[in-house]
């Protein structure tokens, strides 16, 4: 049975190669090449490997490699500081026997962390390590709407993005920057823990009915935490551009928390303000 943490390296190694140009690296294109990307043997020689050894590392076949080695792939892939982290996570873990039992407890949401979504005055929401929305304030509500129209187990920011019902989101310009912000997050999870049920289920799913998810994901890409800017259309007030952070809570993984913020005495934060009031009107007369 091939090992999960060796699947996964595997997989990453090829789709950073195909992302690769020959001259990228300094090599000729040569003749009709059937491959996008580097071919396996033009990788293995700049990182110095034979190709059978590096073949069978991206087949997830039973293989250790030292740390030299990674250097080497890294430098040879010309990874980025965090998906040279993220090939490390993925091979050290191959290395060892998959435990018997993963850490695997429900996530909860410190009490100390509630209270300060409650008094923070932006919109704010505590994410789950597989990005299941845990908790959030009353001015994400108003930004976002209402989380308790849907049922539990759709509380998922991948979910919530690849709904066919919310295609509208989709016409943001920075929307498929997003996508691959959170899909980058579950691929940070996904290398601490492969086989968790809940990431299965999630990947799973969207494979099967968005083409858009399966391209995204075949990217491989992977973000520790992120930041960025979103524009939100909003029809009573008109869009709002919010820039937006992640901060890791307590836990190893562990949720994050998620803030949208505008710039004070912006138009922005401005029409963010009127919003929350128009919110809290609507709540006020319910």
């Amino acid at each position: 049975m091939t090992h999960p943490y060796a699947r996964e390296l595997g997989d990453f190694l090829r789709a950073r190669r195909s992302r690769l140009r020959p001259h990228d690296v300094g090599l000729e294109p040569g003749g009709r090449r059937k491959v996008t990307g580097l071919r396996r043997e033009e990788l293995a020689l700049l990182a110095g490997l034979s190709t059978d050894y590096y073949q069978r590392m991206e087949q997830g076949r039973e293989v250790r490699p030292s740390d030299d080695v990674l250097d080497a792939l890294a430098g040879a892939l010309c990874l980025g500081e965090e998906e040279r982290r993220h090939l490390f996570t993925l091979a050290h873990a191959a290395r060892r026997p998959m435990p018997t039992r993963m850490n695997r407890d429900p996530e909860r949401v410190p009490d100390s962390t509630r209270r300060l979504l409650r008094v923070t005055d932006t919109p704010a929401v505590v994410l789950g390590r597989h990005l299941d929305l845990l908790d959030w304030n009353l001015m994400a509500e108003a930004l976002l709407g209402a989380p308790d129209a849907y049922p539990p187990d759709r509380l998922n920011m991948l979910l919530l993005m690849f709904d066919d019902t919310m295609t509208g989101e989709r016409n943001c310009p920075n929307w498929e920057r997003q996508a691959l912000d959170y899909i980058g997050m579950m691929r940070a999870a996904v290398a601490t823990d492969p086989t968790h049920p809940r990431a299965t289920a999630i990947v799973g799913e969207l494979s099967i009915r968005s083409a858009e998810f399966r391209r995204l994901w075949a990217q491989h890409d992977v973000r520790e935490s992120v930041s960025g800017t979103k524009t939100f259309r909003v029809p009573e007030v008109g869009d709002i551009v919010l820039d937006w952070d992640t901060y890791p809570l307590p836990g190893s993984p562990g949720p994050v928390m998620l803030v949208f913020t505008a710039e004070l005495g912006s138009a922005d934060a401005d029409r963010l303000q009127l919003l929350a009031s128009m919110h809290a009107t609507r709540s006020a007369h319910r």
